[in-house]
């Protein structure tokens, strides 16, 4: 009962006189199950954006194939091109592989798969925002203003995370997984299911990480956090950096690097960041 009472208070926590409307009528205390309810009613919308995008990606599933999935296989992908400007060795006309399904349904499950996924990514900031909507009214008013902002700083380092992972790290995976072998004997043939897997994976990863300024802001702001504590521990965070690096990419050092450079300017950034809200804190705290 400790939990279900610690979250009421958060939902029903306000300044003086917030819980009065404008009659001055008081709004009754929503229960545990009210609360549960209108949760219920956000998750509900921001699934309904998710299915909307996705049936529009589905529509043109595809051009979504060909030009955003397998786009790193082709040879006018960005980094190719440029990598190629820069260096004759590091053209190439075609990857060496050959995709291929494996299972009389595999095609039309991972094109619902794709659409779902693509709807996600599209939809991120609306499902930010409902959740935005479902926490504001447990928050006082200078709370809510100390976190104006936060649904748009979080929709913004989502895409550069998924931007940077999708731009820069997966054309590299793509290249040292297709001419990665163990013998000339040897045809890469890769099943659809795990390329469309290997691509989401790197997306969505890189998208997700790069949230970490914003976690750090949370946590520090409630006190779990300080600079110093991140300053002490700064190893054991970049072997952990280097763990999430490798667990959303592919086996080769190259991307691996390639993801863990950011997240370490993340960390760094982070550590500022706990730094100014922790002065903030410590100042409201002796005031």
């Amino acid at each position: 009962m400790g939990l279900i009472s610690k979250f009421k208070e958060f939902r029903s926590s306000s300044s003086n006189g917030k819980d009065e409307k404008k009659d001055g009528t008081t709004e009754k205390e929503m229960s545990f199950l009210e609360h549960l309810e209108e949760l219920r009613w956000h998750l509900i919308r921001s699934f309904a954006a998710i299915l909307v995008f996705a049936i529009a990606v589905f529509a043109n599933i595809q051009w979504f194939l060909d030009e955003v999935i397998l786009a790193a296989f082709s040879n006018e992908f960005p980094l190719h091109k440029l990598l190629c400007q820069f260096n004759d060795s590091l053209c190439f006309d075609k990857i060496p592989v050959q995709l291929i399904a494996i299972s009389p349904y595999e095609q039309f499950l991972k094109s619902i798969s794709i659409s779902l996924i693509v709807g996600f990514i599209i939809s991120f900031p609306y499902f930010i925002w409902e959740m935005w909507r479902f926490i504001k009214p447990g928050l006082k008013k200078e709370e809510q203003q100390g976190l104006r902002g936060n649904v748009l700083i979080m929709s913004i380092l989502f895409f550069m995370g998924v931007a940077f992972s999708y731009y820069i790290v997966l054309p590299f995976s793509v290249q040292f997984l297709a001419n990665y072998s163990l013998s000339a004997e040897i045809t890469n043939q890769w099943k659809i299911g795990n390329v469309i897997a290997m691509v989401t994976q790197i997306a969505i990863g890189g998208g997700l990480i790069f949230e970490m300024p914003i976690l750090v802001y949370y946590l520090s702001k409630i006190g779990l956090i300080t600079p110093e504590f991140m300053i002490q521990y700064r190893r054991h965070a970049i072997v952990i950096l280097l763990v999430l690096a490798a667990m959303i990419t592919p086996p080769d050092w190259i991307t691996q690097v390639l993801i863990f450079i950011p997240l370490l300017i993340l960390y760094q950034v982070s550590i500022r960041i706990s730094r100014v809200v922790n002065r903030k804190r410590e100042k409201e705290l002796n005031s």
